[in-house]
């Protein structure tokens, strides 16, 4: 917890191997991701558009901080993951906007990881090339 900030309500968001802890407070619209902005730690428009995609349906980006842990995967997987944990936390604080942002598919966890390799191919599933002769 930073020093003289009271948080709203926390969330854990998940996807793929990736996993994030959110954390709401007043405020004018700063995220930090694992204390470093938001720009500075998502460089793709894509990842940050992604974190960003609830508070602009809700309309509400410029009324809350957010600090987030997130640990694991990648950037995709990452993001996504912060996505889930704000939706989570937005739910909480006001009822109202849970059927918004379940409609608009926030509140799934996206359960799709990526298949192990099995022994005899050469990936989850791809085989080796057959040769008849």
């Amino acid at each position: 917890m930073a020093k003289g900030k009271s948080y709203l309500g926390h969330a854990v968001g998940r996807r793929k191997s990736s996993i994030a802890r959110v954390y709401l407070a007043d405020g004018s619209g700063k995220i930090t991701v694992n204390k470093r902005p938001l720009d500075n730690y998502f460089p793709k428009a894509t990842s940050r558009y992604v974190v960003e995609q609830a508070f602009n349906l809700l309309g509400v980006s410029d009324k809350y901080d957010v600090n987030i842990n997130v640990k694991g995967g990648g950037t995709t997987g990452q993001a996504g993951a912060i996505r889930l944990g704000i939706s989570r936390i937005l739910a909480s604080l006001n009822p109202t906007d849970r059927g918004t942002l379940k409609k608009a598919g926030f509140l799934t966890r996206d359960a799709r990881k990526v298949e192990r390799k099995k022994y005899g191919l050469r990936g989850a599933r791809r085989s080796f090339q057959f040769s008849k002769r």
